[in-house]
């Protein structure tokens, strides 16, 4: 009998301990998941919109010969700086040197006639008339002479400005003439290069109504220095001005075209080469908020704003354009809202989440005196790039 209890007592512990094991492995009951959120504030943001330039030497002058002949002599390399006055090419002018020996005893001719007649005009043994003709003959000569001697001085090529030969297509022993298709060479002043880009009709009403001013170029004197994105993309370490643009609408493309000039001082500029011109547009007091916070669902961009009940409810945001990492929200936000800006694909509405509240990166925004120091500015413009992510 006292085994029999002592076996009910061993055994009703056993169960106890097992049940307490029970309890300890079961789970816990999870709460909301943390969610980093930001909240919505109005303030000044700096939009770039680009546009694709084509790059040209302030001066950009192609080498051609006035006369016909061989290239006797190239003085100069591809890609050699010249300056101005610097013998470039000689053209074989051999036939010309024949011409004007011909040409100068020619002269010498008409005024031995001239010689001759003069004393018998004045003796008046001749007409006048036959001593005025002889002086004509002589001017004629002379004419003809100069001319010719002319044409050998054209055979001496020098340069007409400061700056780097480009492409050397004919080489030492080719015919070189006025009407051939290609010039000799080209030199171009780099020292300072143009951006020729062109705007839209839209995107100059746009130009228009942003920058202050009764006039095309006072606007262009109020508007903030120039960027310029390479080839590489990577930004060149020089500003530049706009300087220029055409009053008129081009009636075959619809566009006007604008003129920047940045220095050149390390040569990193090439003529013939492209660009893209970025012109920095400040925007006041607007609804800025990552873009890494709203995804796009039908079409729609929208985003999660968080409930006072910490749930989450999707709006649907007008983007007007993008700064930076950011975009500028035009309608569906009001400032003082908080919203998620990471995990949108996991949530939906009426989920409900821990805000977990994360600094607003977002750099200070540059006023439109700064912008005009500091920023620099080129021919498809993105001012309205969407990017968006999946829910």
């Amino acid at each position: 009998m006292k085994r029999t209890k002592v076996i009910s007592a061993l055994t009703a512990i056993l169960l106890l301990t097992a049940c307490g094991k029970k309890e300890e492995q079961a789970p816990q009951q999870q709460g909301p998941a943390p969610f980093p959120v930001q909240t919505v504030v109005r303030e000044d943001a700096t939009v770039f919109e680009e546009y694709t330039a084509n790059l040209e030497g302030r001066q950009n002058v192609e080498i051609r010969p006035k006369i016909t002949g061989f290239i006797s002599k190239i003085f100069v390399d591809e890609g050699q700086e010249v300056k101005k006055g610097q013998l470039l090419f000689k053209i074989e002018t051999q036939t010309q040197n024949q011409d004007a020996n011909a040409a100068k005893a020619a002269v010498s001719a008409a005024q031995v006639e001239v010689d001759r007649l003069k004393p018998l005009v004045d003796r008046k043994i001749i007409s006048n008339v036959q001593l005025e003709t002889a002086k004509a003959s002589l001017a004629q000569a002379k004419a003809n002479y100069s001319s010719i001697a002319a044409n050998i001085g054209y055979g001496t090529i020098v340069s007409p400005a400061n700056g780097v030969i480009g492409g050397l297509p004919f080489k030492e022993g080719a015919l070189a003439s006025p009407t051939m298709e290609l010039p000799l060479t080209t030199v171009a002043d780099t020292r300072f290069m143009r951006a020729y880009f062109s705007m839209n009709e839209k995107q100059m009403i746009s130009f228009a109504k942003t920058f202050k001013g009764a006039t095309l170029q006072q606007k262009l004197k109020n508007t903030p220095k120039v960027s310029l994105l390479l080839a590489d993309g990577s930004e060149y370490d020089q500003k530049g001005t706009l300087e220029t643009v055409n009053g008129l609408v081009n009636a075959t493309t619809g566009t006007s075209q604008f003129r920047a000039e940045f220095p050149n001082p390390e040569s990193v500029l090439r003529s013939g080469g492209n660009g893209i011109v970025r012109i920095p547009v400040l925007h006041k007091d607007v609804v800025v908020v990552p873009q890494n916070a709203v995804f796009d669902m039908q079409g729609k961009q929208m985003i999660y704003v968080v409930q006072k009940d910490n749930t989450v409810k999707s709006k649907i945001l007008t983007i007007e354009t993008t700064s930076g990492l950011n975009f500028i929200v035009s309608e569906g936000l009001e400032a003082g809202e908080v919203v998620v800006v990471e995990g949108a694909s996991k949530l939906k509405d009426g989920a409900a989440i821990q805000p977990q509240q994360v600094k607003n990166d977002t750099p200070a925004p540059a006023t439109q005196d700064s912008v005009k120091k500091d920023t620099v500015a080129t021919i498809v413009t993105t001012k309205k790039t969407t990017s968006t992510q999946a829910k």
